[in-house]
């Protein structure tokens, strides 16, 4: 399967979309996915959440019925059954993430590019806020130096580090970027290598 943006679908698109609330203020991207083989026979509303997995199950399902999620360029149910093949076309409303408040959190800049940065994070840096550590996180510290990223699913955050835990990470700056990086740790089509320092004898078990 593949994903994509469609940019110039965006306008033409918007003109019809149901809002789902009264701000009309939400960023929309067109999002497109082929429906692979292998999951002929399964339900919409089953096979969205695979293919696009930045978003809640619920969040889907809401789209579906509002016909922002259709399939090669119809609307469908959630019940409705795919072949494989298919062409989903997601009318994505990017929402500004107001839970999260950008805080001046360092941390050290390695590359950035307008799709992505990738980021030194330091041992004793919490990467996403989570109960216990609701602020003074990476991605606190993501959306001061990057304000956009609070319409990217976690802040364009695709994978994590422990607390204690030093090293590269890459962060998506657009959705674009945020689909593609998905899906090639999904694939795994990216390798992460760690080093750990030891005092004394390993052993094993």
């Amino acid at each position: 399967s593949y994903t994509t943006i469609d940019t110039d679908m965006t306008e033409k698109f918007s003109d019809s979309l149901k809002p789902e609330s009264d701000s009309d203020s939400n960023e929309i991207a067109i999002v497109n996915a082929e429906v692979p083989l292998e999951v002929a026979g399964q339900r919409l509303d089953q096979v969205a959440p695979q293919l696009f997995p930045d978003f809640s199950r619920s969040r889907l399902q809401s789209w579906i019925k509002l016909g922002n999620l259709q399939v090669d360029g119809k609307s469908a149910r959630g019940k409705d059954k795919l072949n494989g093949g298919e062409t989903l076309t997601l009318a994505a409303v990017l929402e500004q993430q107001n839970h999260w408040q950008p805080e001046a959190i360092p941390f050290a800049i390695v590359y950035e590019d307008e799709a992505l940065i990738v980021i030194n994070k330091q041992a004793g840096l919490v990467v996403h806020p989570a109960a216990g550590n609701r602020s003074g996180t990476l991605l606190n510290g993501l959306l001061h130096h990057c304000p956009e990223l609070g319409q990217i699913p976690r802040a364009g955050i695709v994978h994590r580090l422990d607390k204690e835990t030093s090293g590269l990470m890459v962060v998506a700056k657009t959705l674009e970027s945020h689909l593609a990086l998905v899906q090639q740790l999904r694939d795994k089509e990216v390798s992460r290598i760690y080093q750990a320092v030891v005092c004394g004898l390993v052993t094993a078990g």
